[in-house]
């Protein structure tokens, strides 16, 4: 058994913030377990998010339990196997999300969470490369945030098409105010995606105080009463134990950190006791508070050629793409997932935007590996409700590290949210029909034209939308009794042991959820530190 002052479980958006800065003192040893290998090939190359989607090599490819409103489908769940977590696989657009979202959390009781009080560690964490205001951006973070200029005729006639609809640029949805088209903020730089791997644990490899463990499954977490001292974990089948003299921070997701506290037997005691897991503490939030983002995608076909991915990535035009990234890093293949996006309110009169639209410039069709570009050329536009009050829950099936937890999602169980995503859909449709698009002869696909009812409208919703990947909140921070973690992420009635993650967030932000989750890494460091034990 080796010893260190701090353990930290997982390498992904949060851990490897926290494991760069509780490292930063040399008198902290820091070991830093990640079960995912340590990179992947296509995980440098922005475009290389679509050959990971389905990649058992850096993704744990979980999927949901059937639900009435997935029509009984199993609904992916991608979730980052690698240094970097989701950040090293996922689409790396970059929104913080609003004011609102954290003054909320404040609000909950969890002091030390508005927005005013979290803005500093936003800052802190980025190098923006975008300009803007200076009392919303931070110039020397370790993560590279870009902000590319809609030069494209495709993301220009956007644009002007949003503004026949009152829905005006902004050119910094990440500062003073989200409201608005704009381009994607995204984690790329000169053409290389900037995951948490490359930006935070990169340039500290050589710190001798920091221990960075690939391929190290934690299976349990080890405690004396009502103290955690460490934790049991696997390398290669071969079992291996790590004792914390000060903390062990939990940091392995949204599915991944429910998970684990359960198998440790902490959580609800009947469920546990089921498994014949000997209940250690109870604490009945584990797992529950399950939010995501349930999006719909709507398909337009596009007539005029060579503008979207469909024709500029099949053929010559590949050809041509691959050579100017090799060349230069740019085009296509440097893109973020979604390039464009507005944050647009259902409704007049509210104070903030509580819709997402996100566009991708390409059709992509089933294939015997996953999703693949389509031969039709066109738009996927997908449109959904930003703060959905759905919730669902992670559960483990067995007292097995390796067997994926149940995720059931209870998707638009909250009537709102079905309300929300049929406005949505109303509104692409809206940009998507506005007369700047007929330039470039835009047609509908899905829903299609033929459904013009709420009714016919969700129907298609349940039959068809995924989620965009965002889950959070199985071990929600607040004061209640269904809350896992308090405002200092310190788990409830356990010494020894936070969580810092996206599984902390009492309630979904509005927009991607990594931003937010490597802020939490960052402000969890600093708590670790200040209120050592």
């Amino acid at each position: 058994m080796q010893s260190y002052e701090y353990i930290v479980v997982g390498a992904g958006s949060a851990g490897a913030a926290v494991a760069h800065r509780l490292s930063a003192d040399t008198r902290n040893r820091v070991l830093l377990l990640e079960a995912g290998a340590a990179s992947h090939p296509w995980s440098f190359i922005p475009v290389g998010s679509a050959r990971l989607i389905t990649n058992p090599a850096a993704n744990w490819l979980y999927s949901s339990e059937p639900e009435p409103n997935t029509s009984g489908r199993r609904i992916p769940v991608p979730r980052g196997k690698l240094l970097g977590g989701s950040s090293a696989i996922n689409g790396m657009a970059f929104v913080r999300g609003q004011a609102r979202d954290f003054d909320t959390w404040a609000q909950m009781g969890n002091q030390g969470w508005s927005y005013a009080d979290v803005l500093p560690f936003f800052k802190r964490m980025e190098v923006y490369e975008g300009g803007g205001d200076n009392a919303f951006r931070g110039r020397e973070g370790p993560l590279r945030v870009t902000n590319p200029e809609p030069r494209e005729p495709i993301f220009a006639t956007l644009i002007k098409a949003a503004a026949e609809v009152r829905i005006p640029y902004n050119p910094d949805y990440n500062g003073a105010r989200q409201e608005g088209i704009a381009m994607s903020q995204a984690t790329i730089a000169r053409g290389r995606r900037m995951s948490t791997a490359r930006c935070y644990l990169d340039p500290i490899r050589n710190r001798r105080n920091l221990h960075i463990e690939t391929g190290a499954l934690t299976e349990t977490l080890m405690l004396d009463g009502r103290r955690c001292t460490g934790v049991r974990y696997s390398v290669g089948g071969e079992p291996r134990e790590a004792r914390a003299t000060r903390e062990v921070v939990v940091s392995a997701g949204t599915i991944n950190s429910p998970q684990l506290l359960e198998l440790s037997g902490i959580g609800q005691p009947e469920r546990l006791r089921d498994l014949g897991i000997e209940v250690r503490h109870a604490l009945p939030g584990v797992g529950e508070n399950l939010r995501d983002h349930y999006a719909p995608r709507t398909r337009w076909h596009v007539g005029k050629k060579w503008i979207t991915h469909n024709d500029r990535g099949r053929g010559a035009g590949l050809v041509y793409q691959a050579l100017r990234y090799a060349l230069f890093r740019k085009g296509m293949l440097a893109s973020v997932g979604a390039p464009m996006r507005a944050f647009v309110c259902s409704r007049e009169g509210l104070e903030a935007p509580d819709l997402l639209l996100g566009w991708v410039p390409m059709l992509t069709e089933p294939g015997p590996k996953g999703p693949r570009i389509a031969k039709q050329s066109g738009f996927t536009c997908y449109a959904h409700p930003m703060r959905p009050e759905s919730k669902g829950h992670v559960h483990i099936t067995a007292a097995d590290p390796r067997r994926p937890p149940a995720i059931n999602f209870n998707f638009l169980s909250a009537p709102p949210d079905a309300e929300l995503t049929v406005c949505a859909i109303r509104i692409a449709r809206a940009i998507m029909t506005a007369p700047a698009m007929a330039s470039l002869q835009v047609t509908e696909v899905a829903p299609g034209v033929d459904r013009t009812t709420d009714d016919e409208i969700l129907d298609w919703v349940k039959k068809a939308a995924e989620t965009t990947y965002h889950p959070v909140g199985t071990c929600k921070m607040g004061s209640d009794p269904m809350a896992v973690v308090d405002a200092q992420l310190r788990v409830h009635g356990i010494a020894g042991l936070r969580v810092a993650d996206a599984s902390i967030m009492p309630t979904l932000t509005s927009g991607n959820t990594n931003a937010p989750s490597i802020m939490i890494g960052e402000k969890a460091a600093d708590m670790v530190l200040k209120y050592a034990v």
